[in-house]
């Protein structure tokens, strides 16, 4: 029984490297879908930010929750409405982006302190936490990358002001600007980490 023991753990952390690399593998497929397709992406997010706003309104008739919980998930989707008025641009240190993570993290207070006083089944708490909670920031987290490639029209003030000797908008961008996102978080883990095959010359 020992070594049956032991077996079970390492048949375990094989289990959880799967699942990750499951995990990062749709992720990373997702980034991708969501770079490629930014228009509808953001009528799926859209659509998403509704449907979590008539759920809301659902439990205000048909639930016992508290006022202050309801309230904060729908201040929550309002600040995620404002984000995608810019998108595939989403300005990370803008209002609305820190409003979002604000009425996350109060979200989820809120709801841990409403679920350990009050018994509710397992899997209707786990729905309202994917439903009301995640599915409209994991969509928007997948996005950050939407934005990598969406061109510049104009050269911005300070690079007027610097006198940039690369008069053209396209190369001036792609020559200073930094993606953050992550598509290339998973490209440069990649890069990094995974060894690159040499192509054989003939």
């Amino acid at each position: 029984m020992g070594f049956l023991f032991i077996l079970s753990w390492i048949s375990l952390g094989i289990q959880i490297t799967f699942v990750t690399l499951s995990l990062v593998a749709g992720l990373y497929y997702l980034a991708e879908l969501a770079e490629e397709y930014t228009t509808p992406a953001r009528r799926f997010i859209l659509f998403m930010i509704s449907f979590t706003i008539m759920v809301y309104i659902m439990f205000i008739f048909f639930e016992d929750f508290p006022w202050t919980m309801l309230l904060c998930g729908l201040t929550a989707q309002g600040f995620h409405f404002s984000i995608m008025t810019d998108f595939p641009f989403i300005r990370l240190l803008s209002v609305p982006f820190i409003g979002s993570l604000a009425m996350l993290v109060i979200n989820h207070v809120l709801a841990f302190q409403y679920f350990t006083t009050v018994y509710v089944p397992f899997t209707q708490v786990l729905a309202y936490f994917t439903i009301c909670m995640w599915m409209v920031p994991f969509a928007l987290f997948v996005s950050v990358s939407a934005n990598d490639n969406v061109l510049p029209t104009t050269i911005g003030s300070n690079e007027r002001r610097l006198g940039s000797n690369n008069p053209d908008v396209v190369s001036n961008y792609f020559s200073r600007n930094k993606k953050m996102g992550l598509l290339s978080l998973f490209n440069y883990m990649k890069e990094t980490l995974l060894p690159g095959r040499s192509k054989k010359t003939f």
